[in-house]
Order: structure tokens, then sequence, then C-alpha cells
């Protein structure tokens, strides 16, 4: 493992570099105002909220210590069993339409139950009371009206994010259909269809056995799409997400020999996050010892704790230089973890000034592994 990311590659300016900059601090700016608007927030009764720094610390220690350290060798002593479902397919309606570079466009809604067994049995009532998260989604967009003799990639959207109608057009669907890929718009637990009214998505939650449950379901969820788009004739599955998606996708390449990963705009570290928006209170002492129990209780679920099952050449770090909710910070982490290049853009996490030019290293990356055909 390299120490550093092997490359990192910049957007060209639309006329000139100073004006290029200027959008990408605007951009900069909206995910600030974001970030204290939505992001930070404080959350009424949560963790944060009820618990005073030495109890907060108490409490993390204590999850941490309920997890069998042999779980980061041994993962799959930790995640539920991967079965084969019964895939549902139903007819969809998109806004998506047929293209020069995608003239055929078949889409189809996926569906099957998903009730994996809790760790955490403390967590149960709250978790029961989601029915609908316990049915896992996803949208096929491809060429053909199922799996067929291409690579598909999963593409995981962002916390808020997860109605398919939207991420089809936040993901450059026609595109990558034009390069060769189908596409599966993944659903994370808790988000669109699976999110329990118009609220604020429970996952991720204050209290981290909630939040370390979602990403076990979705290891689940993800596994079973990708075992099953292989054994249904696939060449290669890979995992594109971003933000929160970056990190799921991130922790499925640890578990899942994925073709290829591409985190863009990533979160690494849930730890790092926390301290980034100053959720930890008290002295410099007890703050660091909340960072530190936090950063142990979520280990099992962090894709920085497992060497990644990518082969050599298959990842690719996307960043935006302004980003100002996932810092470049957690994209050089697990660039180096992943001993993968980065691609960096001009602009932020919403506001994604000029990510077209991270997309086509995307493409140049899937073309140097072989998984896109002859042009």
């Amino acid at each position: 493992m390299s120490s550093e990311p092997k490359a990192e590659s910049t957007t060209r300016p639309w006329h000139s570099r100073a004006a290029y900059r200027a959008l990408g601090e605007l951009a900069g700016g909206v995910d600030a105002l974001f970030h204290r608007a939505v992001l930070n927030r404080p959350r009424r009764r949560s963790v944060e909220s009820q618990l005073d720094p030495v109890e907060r610390t108490d409490a993390l220690r204590e999850i941490a210590a309920e997890l069998d350290p042999r779980f980061i060798a041994e993962p799959d002593a930790f995640f539920p069993a991967v079965h084969e479902p019964r895939i549902t397919r139903l007819p969809a309606r998109t806004s998506l339409r047929p293209s020069r570079k995608a003239p055929a466009m078949h889409v189809a809604d996926w569906e099957f139950a998903s009730d994996p067994p809790l760790y955490f049995a403390q967590v149960t009532d709250r978790w029961n009371g989601h029915p609908a998260n316990k049915v896992a989604r996803a949208r096929w967009v491809g060429a053909e009206a199922d799996v067929s003799g291409r690579p598909v990639v999963l593409l995981l959207h962002g916390y808020l994010g997860g109605d398919p109608r939207f991420e089809e057009r936040v993901w450059p669907v026609p595109w990558l259909l034009g390069l060769g890929l189908d596409a599966l718009l993944v659903t994370l637990p808790f988000h669109g269809a699976r999110r329990r009214g118009r609220g604020a998505p429970p996952f991720p939650a204050a209290d981290p056995r909630f939040t370390i449950e979602g990403f076990r379901q979705a290891m689940t969820d993800l596994r079973v799409l990708t075992q099953h788009c292989r054994r249904a004739g696939a060449t290669a599955v890979g995992a594109m997400g971003m933000s929160l998606g970056a990190y799921t996708s991130s922790l499925l390449a640890t578990l899942e020999p994925l073709d290829f990963v591409v985190p863009f705009i990533p979160l690494a570290s849930i730890a790092d996050f926390a301290t980034e928006g100053k959720r930890f209170t008290g002295t410099a002492t007890q703050q660091r010892e909340q960072f530190e129990g936090l950063r142990d209780a979520y280990e099992v679920v962090s894709p920085l704790a497992r060497p990644s099952k990518v082969a050599p050449g298959g990842a690719l770090v996307v960043a935006g230089r302004t980003d100002r909710i996932t810092p470049l910070s957690h994209a050089r982490r697990l660039a180096e973890h992943f001993d993968a290049p980065m691609s960096i853009f001009e602009g932020g996490h919403l506001l994604q000034v000029g990510r077209d030019e991270a997309f086509r290293a995307v493409a140049r990356m899937l073309a140097g592994q072989g998984w896109l055909a002859p042009r």
C-alpha cells in the first residue's frame, strides 16, 4: 500500500482558471450552508443531546466491547449470510429517453425481501417500526430487459436520496449505457421508498448500533445483487457511490471481489465526519475520548478496516476540490487505503462543477481494465 494516492487529475477550466475556481468556491459555500442547516442540525432526543461527555464515551465503549475483534479479519462471521431471494421485476416509468449513444434502454424496478437478523437486540423495536425497509429495491436500466453479457454498475446514492426518478438524473445513466454498461440504481436502507413518511431517514442514526445494522443490511442487499448479476451473465460487476453511497460502495469492496469501484465525493470515516461537524463536547481530552470511542464502535463497518478485494487498477476515487461536506481528506484516506488514483474536479459536494472530466477519468479506468468494448 502506498503512502499517497498515485495520481491526481484536475479539471480543465471552461474560460479561465480564475473563473472556474470562482465557481468552485461558490459550490463550496453552498456545501457549507447545507452542512450547517441540514446535516449538522441538532437532533432532539439524540444520543448527543441526552448524554454528557463522560456518559457518551462510556456508551460508545460499551458498543465497541459488544463487537468481537475477530469480526475485522473474519467479516463473514458478522455480516449476514447472502441468500438467493426471489427478485420481482415490475414495469417502471422513467423520464430517461433513448439517445444516439444509448438507443436501446429497458427500465424495470427490482424488489426482494430484505430482513436479515439483527446483531444488536436493543434496536429491534425501532428497526421493526419501519416495515417498508424490509423490501430491497433497485431500478434496472439496461440495453436489454435483464442482465446480459455486459458489465453492470451498481449506483449508490447519498444521504436523503434514493428516489430512482431523481437518481437517474444525478447519475449520467444514458452516458454509462453508451459506454457499454448496464446500471442498477440501488436504494439504500431507510431511503426512498424504504423510508417511513417524509421525515429525515433514520439511517445513519445518532445511535451507532442502528447505523451499524443499516450497513449490515446494505451489505447483504448489495451482495445479493452482485452475485445475482454474475450468475445471470454479467461480464463484470462494480459499484459507484456518492457520499454515503461512496462509503457504502467502499465497504462493499472490502467484502466482495468487485471488478471495479468508484467512490465519488466519498465519506471515509464517520468519526472524522463527527469531528468536522463539531459533534463532540467537553474538554479537549473528553472530545478525543469520544472520537476514539466512535471510531472503535464503527470499525466493524469501516471501509478502512479491511483491505480492498478489487483487483489492482480497478479503483478510482473522485473528489470535489471545494467539497465542504466530505472534504478532500476523506477521498485521500480512501485512495491511500485502496492504493488508487484520484480524480479531482473543481466543484463541491452538491454543485459538482466540472464533474464531466471526472467521469471521463472513470471511463479511462474502465477501458484500461478491459471492461469497455473497443470503440
